[in-house]
């Protein structure tokens, strides 16, 4: 059962965590081609399809601790030092996705709506934005949000390496 259930923590994090992080380092250059673009709807619509994959492959993430959790308790490591390293690392990635690049995808999007791109007019506000037509997205908060992906992805790296490397494990790695 330990097997299976390792089995399915990694395809989990392949299949879950990997669209993110790419989807999630795309969001940023795409919202710069995007309001390059102007009312070009292609581009405002890649912006959304990378939103929508961050959006669904998070919720499909969360199987990734759970399997986690249940393959270490199968092994007997819950209290060992790198798993509980790796779980609290898991949390902050976990936070920074769900507290602060998804929202800072949701906001770009709504300045990219209201500044006309995609569709050649804008609304008068953004979905809880306050923002007003034809404000340009900001390229600090581009910037920001990018950084923020980046944090996310390192720590993903992080906790990956720390499930390889396993530190006092008997592999012998």
């Amino acid at each position: 059962m330990t097997k299976f259930l390792l089995a399915v923590h990694v395809l989990a994090a392949i299949v879950a965590i990997g669209p993110v992080t790419v989807a999630a380092s795309m969001f940023p250059p795409a919202v710069r081609r995007a309001q390059a673009a102007g009312p070009d709807a292609a581009a405002l619509a890649s912006v959304r399809l990378l939103h929508r994959i961050c959006r669904v492959y998070a919720a499909v993430g969360l199987a990734v601790p759970v399997f986690g959790f249940a393959t270490a308790g199968s092994l007997g490591v819950l209290s060992d030092a790198w798993l509980i390293v790796s779980i609290v690392l898991t949390a902050a990635a976990a936070g920074v996705l769900a507290l602060l690049v998804l929202p800072g995808q949701e906001e770009l999007l709504a300045q990219l709506d209201n500044s006309g791109a995609g569709t050649g007019t804008g609304s008068d506000t953004g979905p809880g934005t306050g923002t007003t037509t034809g404000t340009p997205v900001v390229p600090r908060a581009v910037a920001r949000l990018g950084m923020l992906t980046g944090v996310f992805n390192l720590l993903w790296a992080v906790v990956t390496v720390l499930m390889i490397i396993r530190p006092g494990s008997t592999t012998g790695a």
